[in-house]
């Protein structure tokens, strides 16, 4: 039997346990692509955990937010160095604007590659604002935002390197991905070079699995020609 608790269940007993647990928001507004996202910051004294999450628009003080609602950022506050409640306060600032500088620049990048996807894609391309997807990626999410290209499968979306945010502002990239393959790109690239760089390995992906496929049929074809007459015996 499974007696792991339901997410929904550990974030209400989260934010309602005010002896053991502390949340921020941090209010992210006039993004580009996303519009606005909160980011919560999220410490259990029980667990000795001090976790990042996002979720898509602003949410008050006092606003119910489901965990389906949230996405995990790995790159969370590290308070530790602190000798001081000020001290504590002053890394908390820096850090907390590492990020919100992190979620902007991506944000903006990404509407950069607006344009160059809907050119290389033939056609009209989404804007997801979402914490899930139906393509895995090759790293974190940085934003609850994607661009999908539905006439070529494709999602473009920012991603992070995990961090502390003691380390400064976390590495970031734009990642392509369709079924099957994955690049992630810096985001200083040229998302024209990119969208060409990523649909000729796309290309090429989907050449090799036909290959692949012809083979596997190839093969299936002789043993059932083997076995058309009498069935084979096995080897001695």
């Amino acid at each position: 039997m499974d007696d792991t608790p339901h997410p929904d269940d550990l974030l209400k007993q989260a934010l309602t346990d005010e002896d053991e647990t502390a949340a921020v928001a941090l209010k992210v507004r006039g993004l580009p692509v996303s519009d606005s996202v909160t980011v919560i910051f999220h410490g259990r004294r029980d667990l000795a955990t001090l976790q990042t999450y996002v979720t898509p628009g602003v949410k008050r003080a006092g606003t119910a937010v489901r965990a389906s609602e949230l996405m995990r950022v790995p790159c969370d506050l590290d308070l530790a160095d602190a000798e001081d409640r000020e001290e504590a306060e002053r890394l908390y600032a820096e850090q907390a604007r590492a990020l919100r500088d992190a979620l902007v620049g991506a944000d903006t990048v990404l509407s950069v590659w607006l344009d160059p996807l809907e050119e290389l894609a033939s056609g009209r391309v989404q804007v997801a604002r979402s914490v899930e997807l139906d393509v895995e990626l090759p790293a974190p999410r940085l934003l609850p935002v994607a661009l999908v290209a539905p006439e070529r499968s494709m999602v473009v979306a920012p991603v992070c390197g995990p961090r502390t945010l003691a380390e400064g502002r976390p590495p970031m990239g734009i990642a392509c991905a369709q079924q099957g393959v994955a690049r992630v790109y810096p985001l200083p690239d040229d998302p024209e070079r990119c969208l060409e760089d990523f649909l000729a390995a796309a290309a090429e992906h989907a050449h090799e699995l036909a290959e692949r496929l012809d083979h596997q049929e190839a093969s299936v074809e002789r043993f059932l020609e083997l076995n058309a007459d009498e069935p084979l015996e096995p080897p001695e």
